[in-house]
């Protein structure tokens, strides 16, 4: 047991070292950052990159912008994932397998495959250069769809039958029974969906124009051109876009979990 908690130690260590690093250079002078032999702590920790960072590009309205862009991503995927599940797992149609397939089958097409697609599709709506640019491609996925299937067959029939008994039509079953029961997969759906959006760069570069509407992957990039050559100013915006994810992910990988070992005993 002592070993294990060691080797876990040291591996959670070498995984925050990149992250812890970068904080302590963000902590750094300019100097102490290019001095050689590279120093691993800052010697005179000092705030001034981050204040650096608030004075060069408006940070929290990235931040903003991605986290309103991410939470609206998550509401749709949770509303069209949770409703397709139901679909495949509770009703009985013609090809149900073969459309889940099918949906399963997307999940092989890279983004960068459908990007020019959604691009056009977007500029012909009108939409280029607003949230809903950003947040209307992304509010499905094949693979929020499946996590969800997989945790619904292991609900009970039963429980369905008896609230039929009881007068409950599938409206009232999904939305006041089994979404409330759906807690641990739409918790670990919710994690994987928001960091995945927040760290999206490709698509808000392509169908954002204003400093606005930018995300922060995007506006990070501005500290790149402006100071190139202060890594203490980069590594402290790195951070700054960096703790709102971390900080989500340690709230949520609980949920994570649950959702991980759900059905998996029974009786």
């Amino acid at each position: 047991m002592v070993l294990r908690v060691v080797a876990c130690l040291l591996l959670g260590l070498m995984m925050a070292a990149p992250v812890l690093y970068g904080f302590s250079i963000s902590l750094m002078q300019e100097r102490d950052i290019m001095s050689y032999p590279p120093k691993l702590f800052p010697v005179n920790s000092s705030l001034m990159n981050y204040a650096h960072v608030l004075r060069t590009i408006p940070i929290f309205r990235f931040i903003g912008n991605s986290a309103f862009v991410s939470l609206s991503v998550c509401l749709g995927q949770i509303l069209t994932c949770s409703m397709a599940a139901y679909a495949f797992v509770f009703f009985r149609f013609k090809a149900r397998g073969a459309l889940f397939i099918a949906v399963l089958a997307t999940m092989m097409i890279p983004g960068e495959a459908t990007i020019i697609a959604n691009f056009l599709t977007i500029s012909s709506m009108g939409l280029s250069d607003t949230y809903q640019a950003l947040i209307l491609p992304f509010t499905t996925s094949a693979m929020g769809v499946f996590l969800v299937r997989q945790f619904y067959l292991t609900t009970p029939k039963e429980l369905k039958e008896a609230a039929q008994i009881d007068g409950c039509g599938d409206i009232q079953f999904f939305a006041k029974i089994l979404l409330p029961l759906s807690t641990p997969v739409l918790g670990a759906l919710s994690v994987y969906t928001i960091i995945n959006t927040w760290n999206q760069y490709m698509w808000p570069l392509l169908v954002t124009n204003t400093p606005e509407k930018r995300t922060v992957q995007i506006g990070i990039s501005m500290l790149q051109f402006q100071e190139s050559l202060s890594m203490g100013l980069i590594n402290a915006g790195c951070i700054c876009i960096l703790a709102p994810s971390i900080l989500f992910f340690a709230i949520g990988h609980k949920k994570m979990a649950q959702s991980l070992t759900a059905g998996a005993v029974k009786g």
